[in-house]
């Protein structure tokens, strides 16, 4: 069965909706990422969902409930739910992957927080989010079953230069 996809500016990264929840009975989400050097979003934890993540491309290293998991193409994280977890991505060129979560509460997430996306590249990046902008994300989150519970991650080429650790 093929399914239209689409695409999305998602904070400062583009996802396409590969495989939306609603087309299958068990509501199993495919969403394809791609995003710039540092994208990171805050530590949080799905409270119905085990998010599953499979990297297609570039360098990316996950906090899954406090371990540190550095990947690369072809490699595959889990990130159960309950869980506290993030990424950041290291590669200077970016990095691409395939999410895949059900019952689809992060799709309908995402689809929530992003706009139409209106060329084939990434979002022009926005910067550090103002306490409005990121109280409504926490809000949007929650609505989903999405616990904001922490700071990113800085990539660690840049916490070194600059004394951080995200």
């Amino acid at each position: 069965m093929s399914v239209p996809t689409d695409a999305l500016w998602f904070l400062n990264t583009r996802v396409e909706i590969v495989i939306p929840a609603a087309s299958g009975t068990d509501r199993l989400s495919v969403i394809r990422h791609s995003a710039p050097y540092g994208d990171s979003p805050p530590l949080h934890i799905h409270d119905t969902e085990d998010e599953v993540f499979h990297v297609l491309e570039g360098n990316v290293l996950f906090s899954v409930d406090g371990k540190f998991i550095e990947v690369s193409g072809g490699d595959t994280v889990l990130a159960p739910k309950g869980v506290p977890h993030t990424y950041v991505v290291e590669s200077r060129n970016g990095a691409k992957w395939l999410t895949l979560t059900s019952p689809g509460d992060f799709e309908e997430f995402v689809r929530e927080a992003s706009r139409p996306a209106i060329s084939s590249g990434l979002p022009e990046p926005h910067g550090a989010p103002t306490p409005e902008m990121a109280e409504q994300l926490a809000q949007m989150s929650a609505r989903h079953n999405i616990r904001l519970v922490g700071n990113p991650l800085s990539p660690r080429t840049q916490a070194m230069a600059t004394g951080t650790n995200g």
